[in-house]
């Protein structure tokens, strides 16, 4: 079910749940800003999710509430992540969703990385000519 991600944060939501350990995760790194792990619906080969330890929504939540600290820390885990996983020689691609429109699922801030084989165009259907 698509989020609002203009609703109040929801500390039930699977991804605070995996924060607090109340829910299993293949884990990849863990730090003071971030916890990335393994999706369990994989839609690539690759397919890991990066989290930062904080209660925000959406990338609009995290960029207008989070500290410097947290900021520069989650981003620079996302980079990390996908250089340890190997991923920037063949590539990868970042998707992080916000609100229905974009089809966000779960109401804590994410970041997919994909990768493991070519992942086509951006969207299934290039429809901004309509």
């Amino acid at each position: 079910m698509p989020v609002d991600a203009t609703r109040p944060y929801d500390d039930q939501n699977i991804f605070a749940r995996i924060l607090r350990g109340e829910i299993p995760a293949k884990k990849v790194y863990e730090d003071d800003h971030a916890l990335a792990f393994h999706d369990i619906a994989p839609w690539a080969p690759t397919h890991l999710l990066v989290i930062p330890k904080g209660p925000y929504v959406s990338w609009d939540d995290f960029s207008a509430r989070a500290s410097d600290a947290e900021i520069a820390g989650f981003v620079r885990a996302v980079g990390l992540v996908a250089r340890e996983a190997g991923l920037v020689e063949p590539g990868y691609r970042l998707l992080a969703n916000a609100g229905s429109h974009s089809h966000q699922e779960v109401p804590h801030l994410h970041v997919h990385i994909l990768a493991g084989r070519p992942l086509g165009p951006m969207l299934a259907q290039n429809d901004s000519a309509k």
